[in-house]
């Protein structure tokens, strides 16, 4: 494929550009070639290892009901869809086969954003391609699972995500490595479209070694009468993290609806999301729980209403435990017009003594006690998601080991 020559000028020009915010990174410390892996028919081919790092995740790539795609370091080696309505392939393979993915390809996140987005327009592309066609409804989430195999390595990945004119889409993805890989770096670049009437739910959960750092860089626009949910879930150490989702509701009637889960035991974790109420009766919410018993948390969302009538929520819930940890709320709120509803709360505490002994005083131990209560605070009611997909992610916060500091 030719590349555009335009993105090429953009991403050259902010090779050398730092990050807004947030820790930087040396990118000439990590490797950019990696092996290439064979292609395969189905998730069920996959390597044992990469099925169980997935399944960590909550990612269950045995059960293809509704298709997959697995990309290993920069190599998609699984990509398909069940669905009739959905189309999931590499994005390699969409750019060549599409010529109208160059009106949707870098529009929401700028290739000169910083040194990140840069660094992957400046690579070949890699990362997921999906559309989910007008009228068209997934019943089961379509599932991926990003996976860091190589130690040192610098995976640049580039998703887009479409969904049509009254279409329905849920969808699940996984990032992770094994056991063996400890240091590498994972730059996401995705762009969500939500045509009129469309209704997506993403979820993403992050499962990093203790030496990897992660840069997303995200773009969503609405059309009217558009919806998403978009869910952030890491319950595992990382060592830096830089997340702030952009959404622009765009069209009348969009809503959009930000959810994160943290559990933070080391590093340094910058969360967040960026909202613009561009257009008439829009309405959008955050609202992120975060517990720390290490690590920095910066816990960031701002929303800015630009018409009258928009409604939005921003809430920050911290619960700190130990002497090692930081939550750092920053709400923020932007209203540039009359008869706005915008509103945030923001709160950073410890468990209540009350909470413990009364748990404690039916036969926990302090510790289960602690467990207890970390899960439930946890619990985030993520609206708008299918039934077995909210019940994945609940099983998922139930089956990890999460205690308190000592």
């Amino acid at each position: 494929m030719q590349r555009m020559s335009g993105i090429e000028e953009k991403a050259r020009k902010a090779r050398d550009k730092k990050a807004a915010y947030g820790t930087d990174v040396d990118l000439e410390s990590f490797k950019s070639e990696s092996r290439e892996y064979e292609a395969l028919q189905s998730a069920e081919d996959l390597p044992t290892e990469v099925k169980k790092a997935a399944l960590d995740v909550g990612v269950k790539l045995d059960d293809e009901t509704a298709g997959a795609y697995v990309q290993m370091d920069q190599t998609a080696v699984v990509a398909s869809s069940m669905y009739e309505g959905v189309e999931m392939m590499d994005i390699a393979s969409a750019l060549k086969k599409y010529d109208f993915l160059q009106d949707y390809y870098w529009k929401l996140v700028a290739p000169d954003a910083d040194k990140y987005t840069a660094e992957v327009a400046e690579a070949e592309p890699s990362g997921f391609f999906v559309r989910a066609k007008k009228g068209s409804k997934t019943v089961f989430p379509i599932k991926s699972c990003l996976y860091l195999g190589s130690s040192d390595f610098n995976q640049r990945v580039h998703n887009i995500v479409i969904a049509e004119e009254g279409s329905e889409l849920h969808m699940i993805t996984g990032c992770t490595t094994p056991t063996h890989v400890q240091r590498g770096l994972h730059l996401g670049i995705s762009e969500y479209y939500v045509q009129k009437d469309a209704k997506v739910s993403f979820t993403m959960i992050h499962s990093w070694g203790k030496e990897v750092e992660v840069r997303p860089r995200t773009g969503i626009v609405l059309g009217e009468g558009a919806s998403m949910s978009n869910n952030y879930i890491m319950l595992r150490p990382v060592k830096t993290l830089q997340t702030f989702p952009t959404a622009t509701l765009a069209g009348k009637g969009a809503v959009a609806s930000f959810n994160s889960v943290i559990y933070s035991t080391m590093g340094d974790i910058d969360i967040g999301s960026n909202v613009f109420l561009d257009a008439p009766e829009t309405s959008a919410e955050s609202i992120s729980r975060v517990v720390s018993v290490g690590g920095d948390v910066i816990a960031r969302g701002r929303m800015t209403g630009r018409v009258p009538g928009a409604r939005a929520h921003l809430e920050c819930v911290g619960l700190l435990l130990g002497e090692k940890g930081r939550i750092y709320s920053i709400p923020e709120l932007d209203g540039q017009s009359r008869d706005l509803d915008m509103s945030h709360e923001a709160a950073v505490g410890r468990i209540s003594e009350e909470e413990l002994e009364y748990l404690m005083a039916r036969g926990l131990t302090s510790e289960e006690a602690t467990s207890v209560i970390v899960r439930g605070f946890l619990d985030v009611e993520i609206k708008g998601l299918p039934e077995d997909l909210r019940q994945e992610i609940k099983d998922l916060t139930q089956r990890e080991d999460l205690k308190g500091a000592s």
